[in-house]
């Protein structure tokens, strides 16, 4: 089978099995290599590429023609943030953003999606007032697979 046939059977079958959900993850960095590491694999093996063969995970990566599944992961949150905050304001889902938090205890606060979501944007460089226009924010949110 082609490369490239592969590469869409990834797109289409596999990587939204993995995906699936990611919009409310909380996702964190032990959570984000598993992923990358589960991606790398299938496309070593989908490619008949060994670790002995010793080639770079971005020429993989560019031979399928797909994104990292990280990046696909952050794509997913924030396009789920842009459909929260166009919703109408005492939708159940917007009032459950502005709840109140459990109170704070010691050590390191717990990384939640709205930390998530706030790093992401600051990332991203996207200004909050953006979600309002679905055009301009899909077209600052989306990240197309190389093609």
């Amino acid at each position: 089978m082609p490369i490239k046939t592969k590469g869409k059977a990834y797109n289409t079958a596999v990587r939204p099995a993995l995906l699936y959900g990611s919009k409310c993850w909380t996702v964190k960095k032990a959570h984000k290599q598993m992923a990358h590491v589960n991606e790398m694999k299938m496309l070593h093996w989908a490619g008949g590429v060994t670790k002995m063969n010793r080639v770079r995970n971005e020429y993989i990566r560019g031979s399928f023609k797909v994104t990292s599944i990280t990046d696909k992961m952050t794509e997913n949150r924030l396009r789920c943030y842009g459909h929260i905050m166009r919703r109408d304001e005492d939708d159940v889902v917007k009032v459950a953003l502005g709840l109140p938090e459990q109170k704070k205890g010691r050590g390191r606060p717990p990384s939640t999606w709205w930390s998530n979501i706030e790093r992401d944007l600051k990332k991203a460089q996207l200004p909050k007032l953006t979600t309002q226009d679905r055009s301009a924010w899909r077209r600052r949110v989306r990240r197309p697979d190389p093609r």
